[in-house]
């Protein structure tokens, strides 16, 4: 992300604090299409995606005093909000035994278009693609359908160290590949 999109995500979320809808409109149009492919990634369903997304911006519009621009970017924020609030719901629906590994990578790109969105999911996707077959479905399975390390275990008859192993060294190679 720019420097100047990073101010002026921190200047909108400022405006917001203070009560500006028309800043939260403008970060809806910024963000909008990003938190619900997130969300609908996980969820699979388009009504609940969609309710996500919602959630997200009024979380935005009531407590925008926390979002630190120090911390991290407005994006990658918002991203683990819907993603988060994603497994939540899918949580609610099949709770599980255990919780699912809170690794994150950062995406360092200029999000603010449609063009720069479809550039980083096309790294994204290709720097999946480049994953070996077991990390790739593991990661999946994780931060998708926001299975478990217990639940993927079962689910593809590999020991828990494994699956543990797998998440870690694919989230590695990601990080090492979208943050060079």
């Amino acid at each position: 992300m720019s420097d100047d999109t990073a101010a002026s995500d921190a200047a909108l979320v400022r405006r917001v604090e203070a009560g500006d809808e028309a800043a939260l409109a403008l970060l809806y149009d910024r963000y909008a299409n990003l938190v619900y492919s997130v969300a609908f990634r996980v969820l699979r369903d388009k009504p609940a995606a969609e309710e996500v997304l919602q959630d997200i911006f009024y979380q935005l519009w009531r407590t925008a005093d926390r979002f630190d621009p120090a911390r991290g970017s407005l994006p990658g924020w918002l991203l683990v909000a819907a993603r988060n609030r994603a497994i939540s719901r899918l949580r609610r629906q099949n709770p599980p035994a255990d919780d699912p590994a809170r690794l994150e990578v950062a995406l360092p790109f200029n999000l603010e278009s449609a063009v720069a969105q479809r550039q980083a999911m096309t790294k994204v996707q290709s720097s999946m693609q480049q994953l070996p077959p077991e990390q790739r479905q593991a990661l999946e399975m994780a931060y998708f359908e926001g299975m478990t390390h217990s639940e993927i275990a079962a689910r593809t008859g590999e020991p828990l160290g494994t699956v543990k192993s797998r998440l870690r060294a694919a989230v590695e190679t990601l990080r090492r590949v979208l943050n060079p």
